[in-house]
């Protein structure tokens, strides 16, 4: 039945639905993040050379090329309470074994560490390719006037790799608000509610209540969140070439 603006009006006091976004939020805040800062690292160590570089970089690359069933399953058996291999490794060092996808306080954030392994090899080769764009002869131009690596990385190789950074962010802050496949393969949201995603939140309004109409709202709500990040990069983005 179409009851126009009230689903609207009902998100706003669905306390699932802030649920699920707040755990949204943790995979946009800290997901994407980390994933950031450990591509930024790579990327930095690889932008250099060195023998094997290519065979280094390819092994980077292998999570990103796996399909997200694999991964999913991949760490399924990861985090499996008893005969896991990272419960096994805790264990040889007098850590009790840590139930990674059945404990309310823990699960989201096991969901969170897979897609942080998965999409760290897409941040690293971005930014690569945005490193290896910068000219030898600025890094040159540093080394004469006596700059530290760190003068270097931040005075010289940010400035520059601002625009790659906000797009290599945008891309994947749209791609993990929408994160799904591993919430399915890992708890299914649960146990409970505790690692649901608006997205699989979504698919269960629709899909398994056939609430179709809070279903679209929440995507339209979906959408318009989306767009309004996309824009304050892109703002960022105009503002800067601006200056």
């Amino acid at each position: 039945m179409f009851i126009g603006v009230r689903n609207y009006l009902n998100l706003l006091t669905d306390e699932r639905f802030w649920n699920a976004m707040k755990n949204t939020g943790l995979e946009l805040i800290l997901g994407v993040g980390v994933q950031f800062l450990i591509g930024l690292g790579i990327a930095l160590l690889l932008n250099r050379t060195f023998r094997g570089k290519n065979w280094v970089t390819t092994l980077y690359l292998l999570p990103m090329m796996i399909s997200p069933v694999v991964v999913g399953c991949i760490w399924r058996i990861i985090y499996h309470y008893q005969y896991g291999p990272l419960n096994y490794i805790l264990n040889r060092v007098s850590i009790a074994s840590v139930n990674w996808l059945g404990s309310g306080s823990i699960s989201i954030f096991s969901v969170i560490i897979a897609d942080i392994w998965e999409w760290t090899p897409f941040m690293m080769i971005t930014l690569l390719a945005g490193l290896q764009a910068i000219p030898d002869e600025l890094y040159e131009a540093a080394r004469v006037d006596g700059a530290t690596r760190w003068q270097t990385f931040s005075a010289l190789v940010v400035p520059l790799l601002t625009p790659v950074m906000i797009v290599v962010l945008l891309i994947r802050i749209m791609d993990a608000f929408k994160i799904f496949d591993l919430v399915v393969l890992l708890t299914m949201g649960g146990p409970g509610q505790s690692s649901e995603t608006v997205s699989f939140f979504n698919y269960l309004t629709g899909f398994k209540y056939f609430n179709m109409g809070y279903a679209s709202a929440m995507a339209y709500f979906q959408l318009l969140i989306i767009v309004i990040i996309a824009n304050i990069f892109l703002k960022s983005w105009k503002r800067r070439e601006t200056i």
